[in-house]
């Protein structure tokens, strides 16, 4: 077991039974987590018996529009001095005890492109020279009652295979290279802190964009495969387009992360791929569910690719995100500013 410490990082908003059920599981581990840092977003929501229960929690309370995806985070992160920042969502749940002890593996020497996981997983690769793994996040499997265009959605993302992922991977992987997700992710904190941490504001999508200014920094980027997650949404079609518009914002912002390798070839295989497996499974009448949700989220995703051309209140309507867009003006002017 590596000596390196963990801190685990987690925004929470009206926290629920699986917060307890998280923080239930995260104590079970068999690799240690040191400290817990929540912030919460409107205090009104907070069950204070989560501090009771667990005396390691440390929680910092905001109003909701103080929230920012990346700035949040980015504020946890300052707070610790953990080696290693394990970031969480309140709906995560950790599906063994190996969990953490699975991700913090990866930060060490490794070889890159090849299935990655610790000593003793079905995956295992040995340490040797190369790339230094400077992030690692984890497989997400479907909770219990999770739909079947979503289970197909996790088994195309997280594959039962590990693999560590750097820059000569864009030529294949494209966009997936820089695929990461704070759902579960671990960060070398002091690469994070030299390297800036995540982008703030951000509405969406700050851990593809650092893992991808990882990734052009020379540094790898790992999918631990047996690190997995019991995680999963039975989104709407609505939500889908709403959740959508807010990726399409964040890749518009970011062209020199999203330009060159644009993820709609992605999204086409994963419907292709989709309605495939619908059909061996007969269940071919989920098809058009399917089809009705992609459409949606393309519809959402191309309105944000191009919200510069919408008029303010309905990019704010759409987005469901009023706090974001005050915040994301007042950076603009003062940039402007300068």
């Amino acid at each position: 077991m590596s000596d390196r410490t963990v801190d685990l990082l987690i925004p929470t908003y009206k926290p629920n039974k699986d917060l307890f059920r998280l923080l239930g599981r995260i104590r079970k581990q068999d690799y240690p987590v040191r400290k817990i840092y929540i912030v919460n977003t409107d205090e009104q929501y907070w069950d204070p018996a989560i501090e009771e229960e667990y005396p390691e929690v440390i929680v910092t309370q905001i109003p909701e529009d103080a929230f920012d995806h990346g700035g949040t985070r980015h504020a946890m992160a300052k707070r610790s001095e953990a080696d290693l920042l394990l970031f969480m969502t309140q709906d995560a749940l950790p599906a063994d005890t190996h969990m953490v002890g699975n991700l913090a593996a990866q930060f060490q020497e490794t070889r890159s492109g090849e299935k990655n996981v610790h000593a003793g997983g079905k995956n295992a690769l040995p340490a040797d020279r190369g790339v230094r793994v400077a992030a690692a996040y984890a497989r997400q499997v479907p909770k219990r009652g999770a739909g079947v265009l979503d289970q197909m959605s996790r088994s195309f993302n997280y594959p039962e295979e590990s693999r560590v992922k750097t820059k000569k991977d864009l030529e294949t992987l494209g966009i997936k290279t820089y695929f990461c997700s704070d759902v579960c992710a671990m960060y070398d904190r002091a690469v994070y802190m030299e390297l800036g941490g995540f982008p703030r504001p951000a509405i969406f999508n700050e851990d593809m964009i650092f893992a991808s200014r990882l990734i052009q920094e020379g540094y790898g980027v790992a999918y631990a495969a047996d690190a997995r997650v019991q995680h999963s949404h039975n989104y709407s079609a609505s939500q889908q387009f709403h959740r959508n518009f807010n990726i399409g914002v964040s890749q518009a912002q970011h062209p020199e992360v999203f330009q060159a390798f644009p993820s709609e070839g992605e999204g086409i295989r994963l419907v292709k791929e989709s309605a495939a497996n619908l059909r061996k499974q007969n269940k071919g009448y989920l098809v058009v569910p399917l089809f009705w949700q992609s459409a949606c989220k393309y519809a959402g995703y191309w309105l944000g690719k191009h919200y510069r051309n919408l008029p303010g209140p309905l990019v704010r309507s759409i987005s469901q995100n009023r706090s974001y867009w005050e915040k994301e003006e007042k950076s603009r002017a003062e940039k402007e500013n300068s």
